[in-house]
């Protein structure tokens, strides 16, 4: 796990132009358009700077939907955990839980009501076709005898390289060799259809009215019906009755998210649970001993619930997906004790994996990457009451890391339905797309009612902070040195590479193109 003062910049491969795919929420055949890089590797803070630009992940390839093109619009919303407070529909799934685990109860009927899977990354459904391009051109071989190349040359070429204007300068890192000689993406790299999202709640539906309430409701009516001359003392003496005891001041302050999660058990519960934060590494002896119950569960979700055939769900695709991530692990002195980078979280019961919710832990924020669980537990919502473990573990990150506050939960889609449920998680905010600033979502809703593509920002003078301004100034890495643009465009003269490259800049920002290397070939 690398420290801050050693890290190494991040690689990606930029996959110029836009190609329109099938659409895995309105099924639009050709509806949906994106841009995207494959990450050979990336720094936390990268990332999210990435993703505070609407990028987003699934295994190593980023991708960013071309918003007022594509056909279901998808905008980045992220939670306030630090003002959120459950709902009722919230507390009835924790409860829910807390029951099942205490007296081994399960709630009858069935749970449409909740969403199925909040924190499943709804991307994959749609714009995952889009990776099919990782077929092209991307030989990481070559490229990695290259740097060798490069590194075996570079003891020779020390001391004879007299200062120039415009000196290339030599990769002197071999972490650069070893994250390009991964071999991905390699040649002919078949990249199947990935995990589809969940069925969402049923928005229309008013929320339930608990039985309790509904009979103090009919007792305060009979009692007005007696009582037609309407003391309000007697009414009080009637439906509050009085106690020897001093009278005590009225406790209305709710009870916090973490007291409802982790209210005490009994001493004979039927049930354990327990949730162990696991690194996204073969080299993490938790993460290798667990991963074959893992993926058996992981193949089990997607059979079930998306009725994925075998092959589609296959070791592979798990790894490539769900298990392979650019985001170097790294540790800060004051970050959090577990680190930055990608995490599973793992939900055991009674001494098995009964879900696992797929996180990145980044500088400001817990990002939420995917969600897969026993369908066999279906009835204990899972997915709501895994979106709200995350949302309370992000806040015991905050005690120790003040400026890791926020709970990302992928893309909000306003045109699917199914997809509409993470605006109950409040408050939450959605990202401006052209301005890429943040919007609490209730000044967002009005405007996505009336169009599906929508500016959010309502200063039209505004513009993008982040731009790239200074295109010279973007690195590449071009025939094993790393060098501005502006030096490498004198040697390059193609004007579709220019193009790319320039389209690349506006898309990442100026930070981040200065900061992350961009592999030419």
């Amino acid at each position: 796990m690398a420290s801050w003062a050693r890290l190494s910049p991040s690689i990606v491969e930029y996959f110029e132009g836009e190609d329109f795919y099938r659409c895995g929420y309105c099924k639009n055949e050709t509806g949906s358009r994106s841009n995207g890089m494959w990450a050979h590797s990336m720094t936390v803070q990268d990332y999210q700077d990435l993703i505070d630009r609407g990028w987003r992940r699934s295994g190593k390839y980023v991708y960013k939907p071309v918003m007022n093109q594509t056909c279901c619009p998808q905008y980045t919303i992220r939670c306030r955990p630090l003002q959120f407070q459950p709902s009722k529909s919230h507390k009835k799934v924790l409860k829910k839980m807390l029951k099942f685990l205490a007296k081994g109860e399960i709630s009858k009927g069935n749970c449409e009501d909740e969403p199925m899977e909040p924190t499943a990354e709804d991307a994959v459904a749609g714009d995952f076709a889009l990776i099919n391009k990782l077929d092209i051109q991307c030989d990481l071989t070559a490229l990695s005898d290259d740097l060798r190349e490069s590194l075996e040359s570079e003891e020779k070429q020390k001391g004879k390289s007299s200062k120039r204007e415009d000196t290339n300068e030599l990769i002197q890192s071999q972490d650069i060799e070893e994250k390009l000689g991964s071999g991905e993406p390699s040649r002919s790299v078949k990249v199947h259809t990935v995990p589809k999202p969940g069925k969402g709640a049923d928005l229309s539906k008013p929320p339930c009215r608990k039985a309790k309430e509904i009979r103090k409701e009919r007792k305060r009516l009979k009692l007005m019906q007696q009582n037609r001359a309407g003391e309000l003392e007697g009414l009080q003496a009637q439906c509050e009755p009085l106690s020897s005891s001093p009278p005590k001041a009225k406790c209305n302050q709710p009870k916090s998210l973490e007291d409802l999660i982790f209210e005490s058990l009994p001493e004979n519960a039927s049930h354990k649970l327990e949730v162990r934060l696991v690194p996204v590494s073969f080299e993490d002896p938790e993460f290798k001993s667990s991963f074959s119950q893992s993926f058996s569960l992981y193949v089990k979700y997607q059979m079930a619930i998306h009725q994925d055939p075998p092959d589609e769900c296959g070791k592979t695709e798990f790894t490539r997906f769900l298990c392979s991530s650019p985001l170097e692990a790294e540790t800060s002195p004051n970050g959090p004790d577990c680190g930055y980078g990608s995490f599973h979280q793992q939900y055991w019961l009674d001494g098995k994996i009964i879900a696992v919710g797929v996180i990145d832990i980044l500088p400001h924020c817990v990002s939420s990457v995917y969600l897969y669980y026993d369908p066999d537990y279906s009835f204990l919502s899972l997915g709501v009451y895994s979106a709200l473990r995350e949302i309370a573990f992000t806040r015991h990150l905050h005690e120790k890391t003040s400026q890791l506050s926020y709970y990302y939960m992928g893309f909000y889609i306003h045109s699917c339905p199914k997809m509409k449920y993470k605006g109950q998680y409040r408050p939450s905010d959605l990202l401006c797309p052209e301005t890429y600033v943040w919007v609490p979502i209730e000044q967002c809703l009005p405007s996505l009612e009336n169009s599906k593509y929508c500016r959010f920002n309502q200063d039209s003078e505004a513009v993008d902070e982040g731009r790239s301004k200074e295109p010279d100034r973007l690195q590449v890495l071009y025939k094993k040195a790393i060098m501005p643009y502006g030096v490498y465009k004198k040697q390059q003269k193609d004007p579709r590479d220019e193009a790319a490259v320039l389209q690349y800049a506006a898309l990442v920002g100026q930070v981040c193109s200065e900061r992350m290397l961009l592999f030419r070939n």
